[in-house]
């Protein structure tokens, strides 16, 4: 009774208070573990070497409870959403949104680094594999092979295109089935969902780890020698977040943006940040469109596609280190090749895959269509990974949390034109958020 009750006040506690106070117990113990470590001999290194285990795995379980259960929670949603579905909803419109702000960033990105043109040093043996794809039909040939991949491969594999392609032939197949099959479904869907509110309530101490793994092994200043690269990728991620994307709202909705745009970032993005996966955080997008009262038939597809194809933080990070390559080895970009570079990132950006550094093997591409020399772009690609902490959480962040911002904005959009009043960014009655 004693444990129940502790799990009721806990789950009564904001989850963003929650993550909180994770995120500064994870840097504590960060700053504290490891030094007592490099003193300790005997049982007192054992007993430290213990909890620096334990407290890693925390975060290590965590994301991979995400990653399992993403697959099988966008495979049964897809299928039952649209086996139920009665209207097509705003999806056109989503995917609208996704395509223009993802070229926007490429542009928005272009732009930046030839105001602010930085130069890097290119001296480091990145010891890299190059496995990037080599031209845009690389990169379409791979779309297409993964959404005729084989389903039972797809899930295991977390080919979320794969996924969407079965769930969605299935789902529409599945239309012309009994009613009771497609309630089977449906209850399958929402036990799926119930189980990933249940490691969602756990974000906290996945997060404590998350941290305290990447500040204790890298340290509070590994960024002084890249400060100026992350500074131009973090700024244009946060004028895409902070402006562009606002924009796109406010043109669809003729309402303040910010209660909504604000409310993602916080609700979505700072999960995000830290999982650094769009595919782990789709069951934190999920929740949030539910509690914002959102059709289920429409964000249960449009919240797993968005994490495979909106991509505008992807799209920002292969744009400036291609250019930035560029700039270093003094080679001039012409606006009209900045364009075609926009329009290249933007493609690219949709093949990037939703883990931790999808998109980082895709800047050779980019740079070939700059003349940059392959070993020296797989030189940026390392250099990627060393600013990948904050530069992939940024990325992630704005990324996962525009899934829902465009999501929730087609759908306002409709409700608008049908003459209901909408409140951006404010959850829903209980009632509708059950439905």
């Amino acid at each position: 009774m004693a444990v129940k009750d502790i799990a009721k006040k806990y789950s009564e506690v904001s989850l963003i208070k929650r993550i909180i106070v994770g995120l500064v117990i994870g840097v504590v113990l960060a700053l504290a573990v490891p030094p007592a470590m490099a003193g300790a001999s005997g049982a007192g290194l054992a007993a430290l070497e213990g909890v620096d285990t334990f407290i890693t795995l925390l975060g290590t379980l965590f994301v991979s409870a995400l990653k399992a259960v993403a697959p099988i929670l966008v495979f049964f949603l897809v299928i039952s959403a649209l086996a139920n579905a009665k209207t097509a909803g705003s999806m056109k419109m989503v995917l609208l949104l996704y395509v223009a702000s993802t070229l926007i960033a490429a542009v928005v990105a272009v732009v930046a680094t030839m105001v602010f043109p930085i130069e890097i040093t290119l001296a480091v043996d990145p010891n890299v594999e190059q496995s990037s794809p080599d031209d845009v039909g690389v990169v379409l040939t791979t779309l297409l092979t993964n959404v005729v991949a084989n389903p039972v491969d797809s899930l295991a594999n977390a080919n979320f295109l794969g996924i969407l392609a079965w769930a969605v032939m299935l789902g529409i197949a599945l239309r012309a089935a009994s009613q009771n099959v497609k309630d089977v479904f449906s209850a399958v869907s929402d036990a799926v969902s119930k189980v990933v509110r249940w490691v969602i309530n756990l974000a906290p101490f996945g997060i404590l780890g998350l941290v305290y793994t990447s500040v204790s092994t890298n340290g509070l200043d590994i960024f002084v020698e890249y400060g100026q690269l992350i500074l131009l990728l973090v700024g244009c991620m946060l004028f895409i977040a902070l402006v562009t994307n606002p924009l796109l709202v406010f043109s669809c909705t003729r309402k303040n943006p910010y209660p909504l745009v604000l409310r993602c970032l916080k609700d979505s993005g700072i999960t995000a940040f830290f999982t650094r996966s769009s595919a782990a955080n789709i069951p934190v997008n999920m929740e949030l469109c539910r509690k914002l009262g959102l059709d289920k038939d429409n964000y249960s597809v449009s919240i797993p596609l968005g994490a495979t194809i909106n991509m505008a933080g992807a799209a920002v990070t292969i744009t400036v280190m291609s250019m930035v390559a560029a700039h270093t080895l003094g080679i001039a970009v012409h606006p009209v090749t900045g364009v075609i570079l926009s329009v290249l990132a933007a493609v690219s950006a949709c093949g990037a895959s939703g883990v931790a550094g999808g998109s980082l093997l895709l800047i050779p591409l980019a740079c070939s269509l700059l003349g940059v020399d392959p070993d020296v772009s797989m030189q940026v690609v390392a250099i990627g990974f060393i600013i990948g902490v904050i530069q992939d959480s940024c990325e992630t962040a704005l990324n996962s949390s525009s899934d829902v911002l465009f999501t929730a904005t087609a759908e306002y959009r409709d409700q608008l034109r049908a003459g209901n009043e909408v409140h951006l960014g404010k959850d829903a009655p209980e009632a509708a958020q059950a439905a």
